[in-house]
């Protein structure tokens, strides 16, 4: 479990297809990494990945096909690319962003970008319905594991933009992304499950009303005193 608040960034180098290795900035604060372990999970760009080898100054990671399949680690490249880290919460710790699973959902990609006088607006796209279901106008987006508001969207949600205080823009990689590049995209978590149970329960009202009909009207019998006296109701 995350939070979406960056504590570091990194840099990320492919090793080979799925074996990929992170090295944090050196001006990392000691605290972030201090105690980290073979086996603790770290979101790199809001993914949740386990270390399996650990480095002088980074750590390694495995990232299976669902991972590349659903994230833009599938667009595989030479040479270093720029990763926000985040180590898993702790018990205890302040929840300052919102409940961040380290699940992408999907790809967006960025369409515009704007400074104005107190934030950084960024427009983004996004085409697939896993993703953009769950965007809703105030709620929570989380943008390469960065937690930020839905300050508008389409009706739809395949389009939306947010307001990326400086702070969080000088601090993660948001201030590299150009119109056009993928971002990784994780809708918030509480909505999936409000979302299957209405589901269910539209399923369970649904099927109480089918078996209701069959005990009361099981074929097409007319309702009549002498039925009605048959099965109790007179």
């Amino acid at each position: 479990m995350f939070t979406g608040l960056i504590q570091a960034t990194g840099t990320l180098r492919y090793i080979s297809a799925d074996q990929l290795q992170i090295h944090w900035h050196p001006e990392t604060p000691s605290w972030v990494f201090h105690d980290i372990q073979l086996g603790d999970s770290i979101a790199v760009d809001g993914i949740c990945l386990t270390v399996t080898q650990i480095l002088p100054s980074g750590f390694q990671v495995d990232a299976s096909p669902e991972t590349l399949s659903r994230t833009t680690f599938r667009e595989g490249r030479q040479g270093d690319r720029p990763v926000n880290l985040e180590p898993s919460l702790r018990v205890g710790s302040k929840l300052g962003g919102h409940f961040v699973t380290g699940h992408i959902d999907g790809v967006g990609y960025l369409d515009a970008v704007e400074s104005t006088a107190n934030a950084w607006e960024m427009t983004f796209c996004v085409s697939d319905l896993r993703v953009s279901r769950y965007i809703v106008p105030k709620g929570s987006i989380t943008v390469n594991g960065v937690s930020l508001t839905v300050a508008s969207c389409s009706e739809s949600g395949d389009r939306f933009s947010v307001a990326v205080i400086p702070l969080t823009y000088a601090e993660t990689n948001l201030q590299t992304l150009m119109p056009g590049d993928g971002v990784n995209l994780e809708g918030d978590v509480l909505g999936k499950y409000v979302e299957k149970f209405l589901r269910l329960a539209s399923t369970d009202h649904h099927a109480a009303l089918s078996s209701l009909e069959t005990v009361l009207h099981p074929s097409n019998e007319e309702i009549s005193p002498a039925f009605l006296a048959e099965h109790g109701y007179l």
